[in-house]
């Protein structure tokens, strides 16, 4: 991956977490873990997770309303030649990997016989 397609992705999710910081009620809490740029920069997806669990749809019929006030947020912000389309996904992965956590951490409190 290029160092640019890095700081553009990172510049994106900085942008989008203070966004939906300053916009979104906090419920549910709306986290994003990352941002994933098409090659040649058209395109963006933010990958969010949200507490609690099950308040998934909630957190995208906001972000998808927003995603336009969010993409001028990134033109007025940035100096970037193509501003992305701004597309919105739960980060799945994130939520199996917090599930796997609390597993192995409840784990850890049982005693062994």
């Amino acid at each position: 991956m290029s160092d640019r397609k890095v700081r553009v992705e990172s510049l994106i999710r900085e942008l989008a977490a203070s966004f939906i910081m300053g916009e979104a009620n906090t419920s549910p809490m709306i986290t994003v873990t990352h941002v994933d740029a098409s090659p040649d920069y058209s395109n963006a997806t933010i990958y969010v997770t949200t507490m609690p669990d099950g308040k998934e749809a909630d957190a995208l019929i906001f972000l998808k309303r927003n995603g336009r006030a969010l993409r001028q947020l990134i033109k007025k912000k940035t100096s970037l030649k193509v501003i992305p389309n701004i597309d919105f996904a739960i980060d799945y992965g994130e939520r199996h990997r917090q599930s796997i956590d609390e597993l192995a951490n409840n784990m850890k409190g049982e005693k062994l016989d």
